[in-house]
C-alpha cells in the first residue's frame, strides 16, 4: 500500500490530477451534485476530500466523462439507481486498470521481439 493510500484527506489538486481534470470541474461538480459532494472545509476554506468523497467523484466522473451524460441525466441517474451506479463504476474502474496493465504487457512484448 502506498503512503498516498494511507491519507484521511486529499486536496483538491490531489483529487483533480487523480481524475485528470481542472479543479474547476470539480468544484462545478460539488454545486451540481451536491447530495454525492461535499468535501470538508477547513478554517480557510480548503477542500479536504476522504476516499468516500473520491468514490463518489469516481462515479460522477463515470457518468459525465466516460459515459458522456449531461449533468442532468447523471443527476436523475444516480437519484434513481444509487447502488447500481456504485457496482458499473467500479467495473468500469477496474476493466480501466486491466487495459492499462494489458497495453503496458504487449509494449514489453514489443521490446522483446
Amino acid at each position: 500500500m502506498s503512503q498516498k493510500d494511507l491519507k484521511l484527506f486529499y486536496s483538491i489538486a490531489e483529487v483533480a490530477e487523480m481524475f485528470d481534470v481542472p479543479e474547476t470541474t470539480l468544484r462545478f461538480w460539488e454545486r451540481q451534485f451536491p447530495k454525492q459532494i461535499a468535501p470538508h472545509k477547513s478554517g480557510r476554506n480548503i477542500r479536504q476530500y476522504t476516499a468516500a468523497d473520491i468514490e463518489k467523484i469516481r462515479i460522477i466522473y463515470n457518468l459525465v466523462k466516460v459515459r458522456g451524460l449531461k449533468i442532468a441525466a447523471a443527476r436523475e441517474l444516480l437519484k434513481k439507481n444509487k447502488t447500481g451506479e456504485r457496482q458499473q463504476s467500479e467495473v468500469i474502474t477496474r476493466l480501466q486498470s486491466l487495459r492499462e496493465e494489458l497495453v503496458s504487457i504487449r509494449e514489453e512484448l514489443n521490446h522483446i521481439q
